[in-house]
């Protein structure tokens, strides 16, 4: 669904004039559960400066905008009967299930339960906090690039209000996507502690590993700049074949400290793949991404701590709002190989191993929490990629026909700009 910058005002306009609501709707109590009602509507504008790459793709000119309908998110919980607690999401906009799984709590601890259906997966920091709270529009490129999201599977998690390990197999996701999906079979672990949980002073530490099958035995990374309204992925390692399986490890960490957030994470991802006579296209693959981002909330908010990630809180006078400003650098790194030149000056170069890109953003963002059920964010980023120019020949190589990959000896280097807004409704 598209939006007309005309659309995007009147949904603006009908926000700031709307009454304010509760921040979910309880429904009734039925077979003892008590059913509530959840919603989440985001619409999102994106104006690209354009530098090489047509981030658009819809405009022929260098400079282009985008707009859309980003989430309508509709979800069911229940609490009961006894220590079960479930969940029922759908995605209307992208035509999904979001969360649907059943939780018992063991012995009531909300600390200690099995999990069964789809859910995301113990890894991320930022992938497992809540998306209405996300402190940039766009998720960084590791989480975007390297996390796991919801997929169907079991889970069990034992901890406190300071620390938890949890621990999952899972499989695919519950709504099907074309051929080839994005990840097969496979479990995960993540280990939380804060050393440090106060109100208004929280550390917190993470690891994480999640270790999946590959489907089709292929893999391919790559990653916006930090915009998801884009159209071109400016660092890619194309598709991976003869791939076997897939490893991440994460470390994340924060640090709250009144109105001040401080947040980072790193993944390192590999993909190990199998020989079948090629020696290019058989190479273990490593790639990996971090960012650091920094929030301060200037009307004096702090946040709290449960489950292992941060929660935010509703402002403390709501018809001033709660306004935040933040900063975060976001970089990722998908080579893994190196040039082999051509027999001479003027032939083409080889590739061996993957040359997927480097990527750095820089995005400066304000947040504006109005009342109980309204937020709006302004960002700009600043982008600065580069990756070698590749193509592929109309013959094969003669000495080894399975490696077409045919480098032009020059590197591309994609610097845009890009501002981005999104106006969300929730409750």
């Amino acid at each position: 669904m598209k939006l007309s910058r005309s659309t995007l005002s009147v949904a603006l306009l009908a926000a700031l004039v709307a009454p304010a609501a509760h921040a979910e709707i309880a429904f009734d109590v039925i077979g003892g559960s008590e059913i509530s009602f959840e919603g989440l509507v985001q619409a999102d504008y994106n104006d690209f400066n354009n530098d090489f790459a047509n981030l658009n793709g819809d405009a022929p000119d260098g400079k282009s905008s985008d707009n859309e309908m980003r989430r309508a998110e509709l979800v069911l919980k229940g609490k009961g009967p006894g220590n079960i607690e479930w969940v029922l999401g759908y995605d209307a906009k992208a035509d999904k299930w979001l969360d649907v799984n059943a939780k018992y709590k063991l012995g009531g601890n909300a600390n200690h339960f099995f999990q069964l259906g789809q859910f995301k997966q113990p890894n991320s920091l930022e992938e497992l906090s809540s998306t209405k709270n996300n402190d940039f529009i766009s998720k960084s490129m590791v989480t975007n690039t390297f996390g796991i999201a919801r997929r169907l599977g079991a889970a069990y998690r034992y901890g406190d209000n300071n620390w938890g390990v949890t621990g999952s197999f899972f499989t695919r996701e519950l709504t099907e996507h074309p051929a080839p999906t994005p990840h097969g079979p496979g479990y995960g672990v993540r280990g939380n502690w804060a050393p440090i949980n106060d109100k208004g002073s929280i550390l917190h530490l993470g690891l994480s590993y999640v270790d999946y099958d590959t489907f089709q035995d292929t893999v391919r990374l790559r990653a916006r700049p930090d915009a998801d309204l884009a159209g071109q992925r400016l660092v890619d390692t194309g598709n991976m074949t003869n791939a076997d399986r897939q490893k991440t490890i994460g470390g994340e960490a924060m640090w709250v400290t009144g109105p001040v957030k401080l947040q980072g994470e790193y993944m390192k991802t590999s993909v190990d793949r199998y020989n079948n006579g090629n020696a290019l296209q058989s190479k273990d693959f490593d790639g990996d991404s971090w960012y650091v981002s920094g929030l301060w909330n200037i009307t004096g908010e702090t946040w709290g701590y449960k489950d292992g990630v941060p929660t935010t809180p509703l402002p403390d006078e709501p018809g001033r709002g709660m306004w935040q400003v933040g900063l975060r650098f976001d970089t990722m790194d998908l080579n893994d190989g190196t040039v082999i030149p051509g027999a001479t000056p003027t032939a083409a170069s080889r590739i061996d191993g993957v040359l997927g890109g480097e990527m750095d953003t820089w995005t400066l963002g304000v947040n504006w929490y109005w009342r109980s059920n309204f937020k709006f964010m302004l960002n700009y980023v600043k982008v600065d990629s580069s990756k070698y120019f590749i193509r592929t020949p109309a013959a094969p190589y003669a000495d080894n026909p399975a490696n077409n990959n045919v480098l032009v000896n020059r590197v591309v280097d994609d610097n845009p700009d890009i501002l981005e807004a999104r106006v969300q409704l929730y409750w």
